[in-house]
């Protein structure tokens, strides 16, 4: 499939487009405003859906086809927040604590843009392995503490490390997506079609209100551009093709399809602005949040969303197809 026809494809579709009103909402200072609450109700229900999704794919896969690819995710989520580190010490000139806080996002993942992966797959009818949300489990915490453990090296810092993970392994992200896996890989098929309506019927939709509500954020955020300066716009667009890259060749090393090299390039591309931000504000609270959640939520996320998607499916579909 040509990259024009899935670009066009991406951009209009209805989650994408919502993202945008949702910037032009706040470019023109529109009184559009989600009702308190809503946003975390909405959190809640994707990551779960996600959750519930990948166990009960999990549960219909032979466990030794999911092995390879899980242990290429863990391997990605301890890599890239090291070499991600690096980059931004020595050609950003960040100091150890800011490039420690901006590794931490691009070494965990983000729900939303796997959703919106997930969702963009479906639109085309490309085929991608049931368990990848699994992947996005697996993948989502390691790359916060190697980037914290990285941080604490260099900062001889004395931070209480038992906080940390905890807050990494009970905020509800995790807890969402953990406890969604499991409850969907022991109910199984009986209790997957007991839910389906709600959790995989209505998740199109759901995401599209909760991109509405992202774009109004990252509207917001916009301003903030100018305060990271070149280096970290550079970095937030650059980096997660590279990242997506590397993430597709893995893929193809653990004998996923192109649907599901596609997502663990989607995967590795991503920056977590959900669990990243949480440890971070405890592990490094003189970090710059400027820094780590515009890129993450200003330039990487509308990008993933918009190019991305259909660019890492193109070059997996040359990879791969």
């Amino acid at each position: 499939m040509h990259i024009f026809d899935s670009l066009i494809g991406s951009l209009l579709s209805p989650m994408v487009l919502a993202f945008a009103l949702g910037i032009l909402a706040t470019l023109i200072k529109s009184d559009l405003k989600f009702p308190d609450g809503l946003y975390a109700a909405l959190t809640i229900y994707l990551l779960f859906a996600i959750g519930l999704k990948g166990g009960y794919k999990l549960s219909q896969t032979p466990i030794k086809e999911f092995i390879l690819p899980a242990l290429f995710g863990l391997l990605l989520g301890v890599m890239i927040p090291i070499w991600m580190f690096f980059i931004l010490k020595k050609f950003g000139k960040f100091d150890y604590t800011n490039a420690a806080a901006i590794a931490a996002h691009y070494g965990s993942v983000s729900a939303v843009t796997f959703g919106e992966g997930i969702a963009f797959l479906d639109l085309m009818k490309i085929p991608y392995e049931g368990y990848m949300p699994t992947l996005l489990a697996v993948m989502e915490i390691p790359g916060i503490i190697v980037a914290l453990l990285i941080a604490r090296k260099y900062s001889k810092s004395e931070s209480s490390m038992g906080r940390i993970f905890h807050e990494l392994f009970t905020n509800k992200g995790t807890v969402l997506l953990i406890g969604g896996l499991v409850i969907g890989f022991v109910s199984g098929n009986k209790g997957h079609e007991q839910i389906a309506p709600l959790f995989e019927t209505l998740f199109r939709g759901m995401l599209t209100l909760f991109l509405l509500e992202i774009g109004l954020v990252t509207g917001r955020k916009l301003a903030d551009l100018k305060k990271v300066g070149s280096f970290l716009v550079a970095f937030g667009i650059v980096m997660p093709i590279v990242n997506a890259v590397i993430g597709i060749l893995c893929g193809k090393l653990a004998g996923l399809g192109v649907g599901g090299c596609t997502m663990l390039g989607v995967l590795a591309s991503s920056a977590s602005y959900i669990a990243a931000p949480a440890a971070v504000r405890i592990a490094l609270p003189e970090a710059n949040p400027t820094y780590y959640l515009t890129s993450a939520l200003a330039i990487t996320f509308p990008f993933n969303v918009t190019i991305g998607l259909p660019l890492y499916f193109s070059i997996a579909n040359f990879i791969v197809g």
